[in-house]
């Protein structure tokens, strides 16, 4: 960053700001983590200069040689990693993902089936605010209310009653494992087609370690910077012939030109992904997750459905008598990043709620373990059950900070 330093040096400050924070606190936002260096290396380079609309072999602009070879790499690495017969790797976000499928799998006024948001669902799955809430007709799902995990049947009553053209599942704050298998016999029964958005759960899956969606459901969808450990991106999978509908939903359907340097990054990331090393990754994920949530329970704290099978967990504080809100900005304060978010029969707004989301990728990636979650997890109820003790608060901060120093952003 020296060069930035010289010609901007107000940007290197925040950057440099924004590094400290990284470094000295712990990330347990469940869908943040840390990208290898290669995978920031690849986000710098000068792939960024180049225009490459269209596809490798068929582009609209001259030049694009080397930015095939790049994005031939990132789908193949891809679609090795998760066994699929096509893939896209152009789109710019999860939600952009999701949107080709919907124009690409049905029309405009159609409708969703798909998981509420306040019950673990995702905005681009139907929500009023979102273009999905706008362009289609949106019926919704939600957990059981006395287990809080998903009930099948009840999913297949609802289709059969909705009669849905297309069914969404996946989740963006769902504990449990998910039988994606189920949800498309639910699509088949009704006619529909079954989109599996699996951005959280990518890396698990990728890995063995949950069950997978590809060759299973029509569409599976997934960001590449959660438990994929990659850059800021979505990408897009389904069956060889689904795979021009798709190609043509996303350039020239909903996008133009692509990031290349990103796509670079993508693939960098799914060939670190197609190590050993990666499953062994993910397996601690899901320890660390298992070790935190049991910690937080010992503690007294309530989590939705009593625990986690992935990488997050709900954290429900209504006993405790304070909002998400307020739980997440004691925590920021003591260095410990997570995020409010609504639980099952929610009575708050998603700008306050009940409850906080809570992950352990991003710490995982920094080499923390078993011992460490144990530490993190008293840390985490010592604050929120003595919100209002600013010296307890300011105590824990140094606890933090003591841990994370023990922890490059970067273990080799």
């Amino acid at each position: 960053m020296s060069y930035l330093a010289k010609t901007d040096p107000a940007i290197a400050d925040i950057i440099e700001k924004e590094r400290l924070r990284q470094v000295n606190g712990l990330e347990l936002i469940a869908s943040e983590n840390v990208v290898s260096r290669a995978v920031l290396e690849a986000m710098g380079s000068i792939m960024t200069n180049k225009y490459a609309e269209g596809y490798p072999g068929k582009r609209y602009y001259g030049g694009c040689e080397f930015h095939d070879m790049a994005e031939n790499l990132a789908r193949d690495r891809l679609k090795k990693l998760f066994g699929a017969e096509h893939a896209n790797v152009q789109a710019h976000s999860g939600t952009q993902a999701n949107m080709a499928v919907y124009f690409a799998a049905i029309k405009l006024g159609e409708k969703i089936l798909s998981m509420k948001l306040n019950q673990g669902g995702h905005l681009s799955h139907g929500s009023p605010v979102s273009f999905t809430g706008k362009f289609y007709q949106v019926a919704q799902y939600g957990v059981d209310p006395k287990t809080e995990v998903l009930d099948y049947g009840v999913v297949a009553e609802m289709a059969k009653k909705e009669r849905p053209q297309i069914i969404v599942c996946g989740a963006s704050a769902y504990p449990r494992t998910i039988d994606f298998k189920a949800f498309q016999e639910i699509a088949d029964d009704v006619g529909a087609v079954c989109l599996a958005d699996i951005a959280h759960i990518a890396g698990l899956v990728a890995t063995g370690l949950h069950p997978t969606s590809v060759g299973v459901v029509n569409y599976t969808t997934t960001t590449t910077h959660k438990t994929l450990r990659g850059p800021r991106g979505g990408a897009i999978m389904c069956n060889a012939d689904l795979g021009v509908g798709i190609d043509k939903a996303v350039f020239p359907g909903m996008q133009g030109g692509p990031l290349m340097h990103t796509i670079a990054a993508k693939a960098v990331c799914f060939e670190e992904a197609l190590k050993p090393s990666f499953r062994e990754y993910n397996k601690q994920i899901i320890r660390n997750a298992k070790v935190l949530a049991e910690t937080l329970m010992a503690n007294g704290l309530r989590l939705v459905s009593g625990g986690t099978d992935n990488h997050l967990m709900l954290l429900d504080l209504t006993e405790q008598g304070i909002t998400g809100l307020e739980a997440e900005t004691a925590l920021g304060k003591a260095g410990i990043t997570v995020n409010k978010n609504t639980i099952p029969n929610e009575t708050k707004s998603p700008f306050v709620t009940s409850g906080l989301r809570i992950g352990t990728p991003a710490v995982t990636s920094r080499g923390m373990k078993e011992a460490e979650m144990r530490l993190i997890g008293g840390w985490i109820a010592s604050v929120i059950k003595d919100i209002k003790n600013e010296k307890n608060t300011s105590d824990v901060r140094g606890k933090v900070e003591a841990l994370a120093s023990k922890f490059t952003l970067y273990p080799e």
